[in-house]
């Protein structure tokens, strides 16, 4: 893994990729960020497919399971036949038309979102490839529906279009405005004396 983090262009220390790959409720467990994932995604296409002439693709730093399903069908040279006979490896059944649009361009009309049951589903066709075994907890039917409806809760209000080269913005540091006309309330600096006013009606 380490070297194909380095083919998408990530220098990662093998110490890290471990937290990775722990369960969330460990407490060694680091989070692994879209770009980091990215580039890993890019690595594996590079070391399966070769790389272009213009060098390392440039890395997202916003993913959605589409575009994770696009990398992974790109590194593995599958066409949508061979996605399909990877799903029902996993005992799930899609539709070949439902399939293609999750390819499509966002701004496509039949563009849909990929849930996450569905790239779940396909992992875990790919593990019972390799090992003829899945490592995956099968999912109930209540689970799926309850996924789906976590998703587009989720994903609610969301822009329809992803901007997945835009970098995050960072958090601003509250900068607070400080009068340079006002004194230094200490015991060093002498405080201001303020000029009375009189009250009193001027005589003639």
């Amino acid at each position: 893994m380490v070297s194909i983090c380095a083919e998408g262009g990530l220098s990662v220390e093998p110490d890290l990729i471990t937290t990775w790959l722990k369960k969330e409720e460990d407490p060694d467990y680091v989070r692994c960020s879209d770009h980091e994932m990215a580039q890993f995604l890019n690595g594996l296409i590079i070391q399966n497919r070769g790389k272009k002439e213009d060098g390392i693709p440039k890395a997202e730093f916003s993913l959605n399971n589409n575009i994770i399903f696009r990398k992974l069908k790109i590194a593995l040279n599958f066409k949508d036949q061979d996605i399909l006979d990877t799903l029902k490896k996993a005992d799930f059944m899609l539709g070949k038309s439902e399939l293609t649009a999750f390819f499509r361009k966002p701004d496509h009309r039949h563009y849909r979102e990929c849930q996450d049951q569905i790239l779940r589903n396909f992992l875990q066709g790919l593990q019972v490839s390799q090992t003829n075994q899945s490592t995956a907890v099968p999912q109930s039917k209540y689970q799926a529906i309850k996924g789906q409806a976590e998703n587009r809760k989720a994903n609610k209000g969301k822009p329809k279009t992803l901007k997945p080269f835009l970098q995050p913005k960072k958090a601003k540091e509250k900068v607070v405005y400080k009068n340079p006309n006002i004194q230094q309330n200490n015991d060093e600096a002498p405080k201001a004396k303020r000029s009375k006013l009189s009250l009193k009606k001027a005589e003639d």
